[in-house]
């Protein structure tokens, strides 16, 4: 039989039998390697553990200690979950079935609706196959012939993939004596390598994503490598149900979604609209103090500009149906840059007038699928916090440099203590899919990993992730339970100054191109204030929150001593509210609570005569007695400090 050389990652070269497996050589590795082995990387593409090897490799045996270990384990656990499925209802048709960041679904085709009932057993048949250590078989299988056996097994889905996606031979992938799937994998060897997993919950999903296209059934899950993972996971997801900021919103009358308006247009009530107002207040404070120049541009624009911009077709399934005017067909602004452009384009442009930085938060509107909107998450008209940088290629490093600081302040002032950050390059031009020429990719790339390194920030490259017209950088904030959010992102655009021809006069007198960056900061308000409504659980830090301070009378009599404070307190800028019902003071004190204000200031015979007031903390309860020019004194500190909690 014929060796062949297998190359480890620390160097060493192991002559092995071809036909030996991943898992045969991490067994000779290490008992505990080959225990804790979920999938291999095989000449850098992940494979089969039980994969036999048929020429000279490098070879890494991946562990849960490495992040696409867990989606391949998750991805694994989708097809253990679509083999109960079809254990224990057979007739059902599979849809897709992949890994996603907090676990995996599949979708299914059946008529009769899974009940929570249904996901009960599914769960436990889950187990049965579990315990059985059934393998993961990996088969080759020509594309007409796929084609074939598909077709009579009534599973037209995977017949519209193969014929979409697979080459002439396609990968398959068995389990048990009714799952076959269509699936390039790779997955983990058994049945028995998966340890902890749960059925969370069944929704509507249309085939592909298209609601044009029959509706099916997605059931979701998660699976972690051990059970005090899976705890901790579930613990956190019944903390977030009890964030849920669209029950928040209703409970704390912040916002609402009307059914007569349309699905994803938000209404901001009284008590929003001021949380809101501080927030877009100490942005445009933001962008003033930072150098930039505040605009403001219209909702519509003439169909030409977006057809100039490239948006008419590359991103016409995401914007609003034309309108036919007058003059010309009208859509609705998916984006703000285009519009910034036409500000530095209406004249002629010097390298002295540069760096120039456009900030707006202007409202844009994208036609969201009514399967993924989400409160205030995912909503088809949205403010974002735009800007738009033009520069010379000297002061590129420093513009992004002012960005970053600029997010990570945003970070800091609002209250998120951790974030994650992620630097996403091109391929080196090898797909052809990147726009812009490799010196400016270059250029680009090496802006954003110096001005990283500047600010000392840890950031992942990630590799062929880059949006096509250009390198960018998203901060991704880590909220008060663990979970990570997509917020900040600096990107570069070396499309649209092409498109719109856009100039500038150099030292040397000539027309030069300028660098353009994109920058978001909040991402929009409406997903923001919807991040911080759950990281605070409803009780905003005393600065943003839009009451802050209630007064409390404990009977009729001393109402005229809660004007007089009220007044005080209006008087010295805070937002207060005095609540007089002719109701117990305690039910007023916890309905307060109830409604997440940060300070009650309860007064009766005491306080009244002394000029005082009695002070209760929503965390803390009773603070004790202070004057007013006291607990003014205290809460004007942390306004001011922008402290996160009291």
């Amino acid at each position: 039989m014929s060796e062949i050389t297998v190359t480890l990652p620390d160097g060493r070269r192991e002559q092995v039998p071809a036909g030996t497996t991943p898992l045969e050589i991490a067994r000779k590795l290490g008992r505990k390697l080959a225990e804790e082995a979920v999938v291999a990387r095989v000449n850098g593409e992940l494979y089969d553990l039980t994969r036999p090897l048929t020429s000279d490799a490098t070879l890494e045996i991946l562990t849960p200690k490495d992040p696409e270990a867990l989606e391949v384990y998750r991805h694994s656990t989708a097809h253990l979950m679509a083999a109960a499925v079809l254990e224990l209802f057979p007739g059902t048709k599979l849809g897709i079935g992949p890994a996603t960041e907090t676990g995996f679904f599949y979708d299914f085709q059946r008529d009769e609706p899974f009940t929570p009932e249904d996901l009960e057993k599914i769960e436990a048949k889950m187990w049965e196959l579990q315990k059985q250590d059934l393998p993961y078989e990996r088969i080759l299988t020509p594309k007409s012939e796929g084609l074939k056996k598909y077709a009579e097994m009534g599973e037209h889905m995977k017949c519209e993939l193969i014929e979409e996606k697979a080459g002439d031979v396609f990968t398959e992938y068995t389990l048990g004596p009714r799952f076959v799937d269509f699936c390039r994998g790779p997955h983990v060897p058994s049945t028995s390598r998966i340890k902890a997993f749960k059925l969370l919950s069944v929704a509507g999903a249309y085939w592909k994503g298209d609601e044009r296209n029959h509706q099916m059934q997605r059931i979701y899950g998660t699976s972690f490598f051990t059970h005090q993972e899976l705890e901790t996971y579930l613990k956190q997801l019944d903390e977030a149900k009890k964030r849920d900021h669209r029950k928040l919103g209703q409970e704390l009358d912040l916002f609402s979604i009307q059914e007569l308006a349309g699905p994803g247009l938000i209404f901001f009530h009284p008590k929003g609209a001021l949380v809101r107002k501080i927030m877009e207040d100490w942005m445009r404070e933001q962008y003033l103090a930072r150098g930039y120049s505040l605009v403001f541009t219209p909702h519509v624009a003439r169909a030409e500009l977006w057809k100039t911009s490239g948006h008419y077709n590359f991103y016409a399934e995401n914007m609003f149906r034309r309108m036919e005017l007058d003059d010309a067909e009208y859509q609705l602004k998916p984006m703000n840059c285009p519009f910034h452009i036409l500000i530095y384009k209406d004249r002629q442009r010097s390298y002295r007038d540069l760096p120039i930085r456009y900030g707006e938060l202007g409202t844009v509107y994208r036609y969201e699928r009514s399967g993924v909107m989400h409160g205030l998450l995912r909503v088809r008209g949205f403010t974002q916090d735009d800007a738009h940088i033009f520069c010379t290629p000297e002061q590129i490093e420093d513009e992004v440099v002012g960005c970053l600081d600029f997010a990570l302040d945003v970070l800091r002032t609002f209250g998120f203590e951790d974030y994650k950050a992620e630097l996403s390059t091109w391929d080196g031009g090898a797909s052809g899919k990147y726009d812009g020429e490799p010196a400016q990719w270059e250029l680009a790339e090496r802006a954003l990993k110096n001005a990283v390194a500047r600010l000392s920030m840890e950031a992942k490259v990630v590799p062929d992730e880059a949006a096509f017209y250009g390198p960018k950088i998203d901060v991704k904030l880590v909220d008060a339970i663990g979970r990570t959010w997509q917020l900040s992102t600096i990107q570069f655009d070396f499309t649209l100054p092409r498109r719109f021809e856009l100039e500038y006069i150099g030292e040397d007198g000539k027309p030069h191109q300028p660098l353009m960056v994109h920058r978001a900061l909040f991402g929009s308000v409406e997903r923001f204030f919807g991040i911080l409504l759950e990281h605070y659980a409803g009780a905003f830090p005393v600065w943003l929150a839009p009451v802050q301070v209630v007064v409390l009378p404990i009977t009729d009599r001393h109402v005229d001593y809660g004007h007089q404070v009220l007044a005080r307190l209006k008087a010295a800028g805070v937002r207060a509210h005095l609540d007089d019902r002719k109701e117990k003071v305690n039910l007023k004190i916890r309905e307060a609570q109830l409604q997440k204000v940060p300070y009650m200031l309860v007064v009766g015979d005491r306080e009244a005569a002394s000029g005082t007031v009695a002070v209760r903390n929503r965390r803390h309860g009773d603070l004790g007695t202070k004057s007013i020019e006291e607990f003014l004194a205290d809460l004007g500190r942390l306004i001011a400090e922008k402290t996160p909690q009291e």
